[in-house]
């Protein structure tokens, strides 16, 4: 079976800025590098990336030492698709501050959207040392130890993230993708299951256990999830496929 893309988002980072006192808006412009964080994060709330961008640049002026500003620039060009200048950016706020766990974390999902595996799991697992809490860092790492076909590592490292964060549907999601390539089905419906759970209108999690079932010989319940499927996204042709393939199977 060819592997499923694992995609995370990274950890909001408005939080390494909540000391920072905030603009008047519409009162004073910013004037200072703390003044233009915070402008540049309520563009970023809007999915202003430019704007936000442009802020955060300002601010590096007035501060070349400010590592957050770097850090929200660097998600702010990760928005965009920019890996490159992300992977700049997060470098740089980690040679200011080489303790600032999420730096690392968000470095290693850069080099997961590039494919460097290798350096991804270096950073994720370094982010871990600085802060074992970090579930997305687990999940992260878990999502490439897949890509590399090391499926154990990936499955012990979603399950950390999960008794992290016990309501992280996507660890669960990716933890039951990774059970069906052991040919575990049983184990991936549960995990397909308890997404469903936490969210109802999960099409990936519908269509990847009606794939759980088919496997397991069961087209009814294969069924009926790839009609779920279609009750949320009308137009999934691989959900009309499938249900087309299991209908002529069970006639058979």
């Amino acid at each position: 079976m060819q592997k499923k893309m694992m995609f995370f988002l990274c950890k909001v980072i408005a939080i390494t800025v909540l000391a920072i006192p905030s603009v008047v808006w519409g009162q004073t412009a910013p004037t200072t590098a703390e003044g233009f964080v915070n402008r540049g994060l309520e563009y970023a709330k809007q999915g202003d990336w430019d704007r936000a961008i442009t802020d955060f640049n300002q601010a590096i002026k007035l501060n070349s030492n400010y590592a957050a500003a770097y850090i929200l620039r660097g998600r702010s060009y990760s928005a965009k698709g920019d890996s490159d200048r992300a992977i700049a950016d997060f470098s740089q706020a980690i040679k200011l501050s080489p303790d600032y766990g999420q730096a690392y974390e968000l470095r290693g999902y850069e080099y997961m959207q590039k494919k460097d595996y290798d350096r991804g799991i270096v950073d994720c697992t370094k982010a871990i040392e600085l802060d074992p809490k970090n579930e997305y860092a687990y999940a992260n790492r878990g999502a490439m130890y897949y890509y590399k076909d090391d499926i154990d590592r990936a499955i012990a490292d979603f399950t950390q993230a999960i008794k992290i964060n016990s309501n992280f549907a996507k660890a669960y999601q990716d933890r039951g993708d990774a059970y069906i390539e052991k040919d575990d089905y049983d184990r991936a419906i549960a995990d397909f299951t308890q997404v469903i759970r936490l969210d109802s209108n999960n099409a990936d999690a519908y269509f990847s256990r009606g794939l759980a079932y088919a496997q397991k010989g069961d087209p009814d319940r294969a069924i009926a999830d790839w009609e779920a499927v279609l009750r949320i996204n009308p137009n999934d042709a691989s959900a009309k496929r499938n249900i087309e393939r299991a209908k002529q199977q069970r006639g058979r």
